[in-house]
C-alpha cells in the first residue's frame, strides 16, 4: 500500500515551510472547504506518539527505533489520514535530551498545535499520571495562559478537545480514577493562571473539553493494543459513535484553501509572543537538578518497595506492619531528596518536593489499595465461615449471631485499615468500608434466606406429618362432611405452623410485615401439601379402589354388614342399580373441594397459585373416565351374582333321583349300617358343603390338577427306572451266556 506523503511544516530551526499549499493539493484537500478536520499529538519524547498516529490514521511518520532511545520527530510534521479528510500533526516530543533545558520550542510547538487543531491527543504513560513534568503539566500551564492572552479578543470562544491517551494502561487503577486525577491537576493549573482582565472567572471548560482513553502495552499485548487502537479509530471515523471527536463546536471554521495562511500567521504570533520567553537559568538549573535528585531517590525507593508486589498484589496476602514500613521508606526517600535538593532555588525545591511526595504516595497507594482489597476479602471470607459455623449450633438466635459476627469482622477490618493510612495523603478506606458493610449484609441476607428455607422445609415436613393420616382417613370414609373434616385438619395444621413460625421469627428479628407475609406463605404452602396428599389418595387406581369398596359394601353386604346370599326371589337388578348409583355420587364428592360448611375460607392467590382453580380435584373428562371404568368393573360383580343364583336354581330331573335311589339303595343301606362307611360319608359331605359354601371349587380344582400332574410325573419316572433296570439285567445275562459258551 502506497504511503501518504508527509511534510515538515516547522523544522527544528523553527522555520515555517512554504510547501504546504502544494501538499494540500497532493492530499486532495485544497478544495475540501470546511469538510476537513485537524488533529495534533504531543507528549514526552519516545512515548510512541508517531506510532500511535500511524496506527490510528494510516500515516507514515517516522517511528522510534526500539533499539535506540533517541529523538525521531524533529519540528512539526503534517500528513493526511488514510481514507479520511483529516490533517494529522506530529509534534516533536517534549522533555527530550537533544534539546535539554531549551524548552522554548516545546512551548511554541504546543501552543501552535493547540491554536490550529480541533483535537489535541496528549500521549502519556499510565505511570506519568499524577506527575508534573511527566504529564506535561508545566507545559500545559504556559500554553493555557498564553492561549488566553493571544485569543482573548475573539467574539466566540472556540473550544478544543483534549483527548488524553494513557499508554500501557493495565487497569489496576480504573480509567475513571486516572481521568479524575488528570482533570483535577489541569483544573488546579487553570485556577492558578494569570488571567487577562475580564476573564478572571473563566473556567477551563469554557475553552477545553476532555476525553480519555487507555491503550494496553504495545509490546506485551500487541493484539490487544491493535484491537483497542481500532476502537479508538472509530471515534475519528464514525459520526454515530457516542465518543465521536470531530464535533462542530471544535472546528476552527477556516476553509481548506486558507489553512496555509492561517497556520502561518498563528506560527508568527507564537514566535513573536514575549510571554513564551524562557525562565531564568537559575530556575532551569534548579528544575533540572531537582529532577535528577528526585529520580535517583525514587529509583532507590522503588527497589525498597519491590518486595511488596508478590505477596500483596499477586498472592493476595496481608503484610504485617505494612503501614510502618511504607512510612519509613517514604521518609527515607524524602530525606535523601532534601539532603541534596535543598541547596537550590527554594521555590523550585519546594515545588519539586511536593511533586515527589505525590509521586511516592502514588506508588505506595497501589499497595495501600492492594492491602485494603486483601483485607476486604479476608474479612468477608472469615465472616462467612464463622457465621456458618455458629448457625450450626443448636438453639441459636440468628439476629444475635449475625450482630456478633459482623462486629468482630468490622473491628478486625477497621483496625488493620487504620494501620496502613499514611499522613500527607488523601487515602481513605471509607468507600471500601461501605462496600464491605454492604457485602456482609448481603452474606447475612443470603444466610437468612437459607435458614428460612430450612425452617420452611421443617414446617413442610411437619405439615405433611399432620395432614397425611387425617386426610387419608377422611378420603377413605367419604361422606357429606368429608371436606369439612379435611379443612378443619388444614386449619389445625396451619395454627401449629404459625406457632412455630412466630417462635422462629423472633430469632430472625423479622418485622411485622415479614411475619405477615410468612404466615400467608405458610397457608399457601400448607394448602399445596394438602392438595398433593389429596392427589395421591385420589389417583386413578386408588380412586377406583375406593369406589369398588363402597360398591361392594352396598351390593354384597346387607344393612347388618353380613354377606348377601343371593336367592332366586331376590331383585338383583334393583340392588345393583342402587348400589352403583350411590357409589357414583362419590365421584362428584371427590371431584371438587366443598366449602359450603366453611364459608369465608379462602387463601390468597398469586401469579403461580390460583386458589379457586386448586379446588377442582377431578376435571369433567376425568370424572367421565373414572365413571366408565368403574361401571365396567361393577358389571363383573353383577354377572357373578347372577351366576350364583343360576347355580343354586339348577334342578336334577325326578326320574334321575328315582333311579339313583333304586340302584343305590343297597349301597346306601351298607353305608348306614357300617360305622366306618358312615363316618367317611359324613366327612365327605361336610368337605363338599364347605367347598360349595365358600365357593372354593376353583382352588380345589387347581389343587387336584397339580396333584394329578405330580402323580403322573412320578409314575412316569418309576416306569422309566424299571425299564432301565430290566435292560441292564438282560445285558448282563447275555454277557454271562456268551462267556459260558466260550469256556
Amino acid at each position: 500500500m502506497k504511503d501518504i506523503p508527509r511534510l515538515q511544516v516547522v523544522d527544528e530551526n523553527q522555520k515555517f515551510t512554504e510547501e504546504l499549499p502544494a501538499y494540500m493539493e497532493k492530499w486532495g484537500l485544497a478544495d475540501a472547504g470546511f469538510k476537513y478536520n485537524v488533529v495534533a499529538v504531543f507528549g514526552s519524547q519516545s512515548t510512541g506518539k508517531s506510532t500511535l498516529l500511524n496506527r490510528l490514521f494510516g500515516t507514515s511518520f517516522v517511528e522510534m527505533d526500539e533499539n535506540q532511545r533517541q529523538q525521531t520527530t524533529k519540528g512539526i510534521w503534517l500528513s493526511r489520514g488514510r481514507g479520511m479528510h483529516v490533517l494529522v500533526m506530529d509534534v516533536e516530543g517534549t522533555d527530550g535530551r537533544e534539546r535539554g533545558e531549551d524548552q522554548d520550542f516545546e512551548r511554541k510547538s504546543a501552543l501552535f498545535s493547540m491554536a490550529t487543531s480541533e483535537v489535541i491527543i496528549i500521549n502519556l504513560w499510565e505511570h506519568q499520571v499524577g506527575l508534573y513534568q511527566g504529564a506535561n503539566i508545566g507545559l500545559l500551564k504556559t500554553v493555557f495562559e498564553v492561549n488566553l492572552q493571544l485569543f482573548q479578543n475573539q467574539k466566540s470562544k472556540e473550544k478544543t478537545l483534549l483527548l488524553i491517551v494513557i499508554r500501557d494502561f493495565v487497569g489496576a487503577t480504573p480509567l475513571e480514577n486516572l481521568a479524575k486525577t488528570i482533570r483535577a491537576d489541569l483544573e488546579k493549573v487553570w485556577e492558578n493562571l494569570s488571567k487577562p482582565e475580564g476573564l478572571e472567572n473563566c473556567k477551563i471548560t469554557d475553552y477545553f473539553d476532555f476525553m480519555f482513553s487507555g491503550l494496553p502495552h504495545k509490546i506485551l499485548l500487541p493484539d490487544k493494543f491493535d484491537e483497542e487502537v481500532q476502537k479508538l479509530r472509530q471515534r475519528f471515523t464514525d459520526p454515530e459513535n457516542p465518543f465521536y471527536v470531530f464535533r462542530p463546536e471544535y472546528h476552527k471554521r477556516i476553509p481548506a484553501d486558507g489553512y496555509n495562511m492561517y497556520a502561518s500567521s498563528i506560527w508568527d504570533k507564537v514566535m513573536t509572543n514575549k510571554d513564551l520567553d524562557l525562565p531564568t537559568q537559575q530556575e532551569l538549573l534548579a528544575q533540572y537538578r531537582c529532577d535528577e535528585i528526585s529520580n535517583a531517590a525514587f529509583e532507590v525507593f522503588k527497589e525498597q518497595i519491590a518486595p511488596f508486589k508478590i505477596p500483596i498484589l499477586e498472592k493476595g496476602q496481608i503484610m504485617a506492619d505494612l503501614g510502618e514500613k511504607m512510612k519509613t521508606m517514604r521518609e527515607q526517600a524524602l530525606a535523601s531528596f532534601d539532603k541534596s535538593a535543598s541547596r537550590y532555588n527554594q521555590g523550585v525545591y519546594q515545588k519539586k518536593r511536593a511533586e515527589m511526595l505525590v509521586k511516592l504516595n502514588t506508588q505506595l497507594g497501589v499497595y495501600f489499595v492492594g492491602q485494603l482489597n486483601n483485607l476486604h476479602k479476608k474479612t468477608s471470607v472469615s465472616f462467612s465461615e464463622k457465621l456458618k459455623n455458629q448457625l450450626k449450633e443448636p438453639g441459636y438466635n440468628f439476629a444475635e449471631v449475625v450482630a456478633n459476627c459482623k462486629k468482630e469482622a468490622m473491628d478486625f477490618y477497621l483496625s488493620a485499615a487504620k494501620a496502613i493510612l499514611l499522613p500527607e495523603t488523601d487515602w481513605s478506606y471509607a468507600h471500601d468500608e461501605e462496600v464491605l458493610a454492604e457485602e456482609l449484609n448481603e452474606i447475612s441476607a443470603s444466610a437468612r434466606v437459607e435458614e428460612f428455607k430450612k425452617m420452611n422445609k421443617a414446617l413442610e415436613k411437619q405439615m405433611q406429618t399432620e395432614l397425611a393420616d387425617p386426610v387419608a382417613l377422611a378420603l377413605n370414609r367419604p361422606d357429606n362432611t368429608m371436606w369439612h373434616k379435611i379443612i378443619q385438619t388444614y386449619k389445625n395444621t396451619v395454627t401449629d405452623g404459625e406457632k412455630m413460625l412466630a417462635k422462629k421469627a423472633k430469632s430472625f428479628d423479622s418485622s411485622e410485615e415479614e411475619i405477615q407475609q410468612s404466615v400467608t406463605d405458610l397457608k399457601r404452602q400448607a394448602w399445596i401439601v394438602l392438595r398433593k396428599k389429596v392427589d395421591e389418595e385420589l389417583a386413578d387406581s386408588l380412586l377406583l379402589l375406593k369406589l369398588r369398596d363402597r360398591f361392594e359394601e352396598k351390593f354384597r353386604y346387607d344393612e347388618m354388614g353380613l354377606p348377601r346370599v343371593w336367592k332366586p326371589e331376590d331383585d338383583i337388578d334393583s340392588y345393583f342399580q342402587k348400589a352403583r348409583d350411590e357409589t357414583l355420587t362419590l365421584v362428584k364428592v371427590f371431584s371438587k373441594v366443598d366449602l359450603s360448611e366453611d364459608a369465608g375460607f379462602e387463601i390468597e392467590s398469586t401469579d403461580d397459585f390460583d386458589f379457586q382453580q386448586s379446588l377442582t380435584i377431578l376435571t369433567e373428562a376425568k370424572q367421565i373416565d373414572i365413571t366408565n371404568r368403574f361401571k365396567r368393573e361393577s358389571d363383573a360383580f353383577y354377572l357373578e351374582a347372577k351366576r350364583s343364583v343360576v347355580a343354586t336354581t339348577a334342578k336334577v330331573p325326578t326320574w334321575v333321583i328315582i333311579m339313583l335311589i333304586a340302584l343305590g339303595w343297597n349301597e346306601f343301606m351298607a353305608v348306614i349300617r357300617s360305622p366306618i362307611y358312615l363316618m367317611f360319608f359324613i366327612f365327605a359331605v361336610t368337605i363338599g358343603y364347605v367347598i360349595y359354601a365358600l365357593d372354593l371349587w376353583g382352588p380345589v380344582e387347581r389343587i387336584l390338577t397339580t396333584v394329578s400332574m405330580e402323580a403322573t410325573k412320578m409314575a412316569k419316572a418309576k416306569l422309566a427306572e424299571s425299564i432301565h433296570t430290566t435292560g441292564q439285567g438282560s445285558q448282563q445275562y447275555e454277557l454271562s451266556t456268551i462267556k459260558d459258551k466260550n469256556d
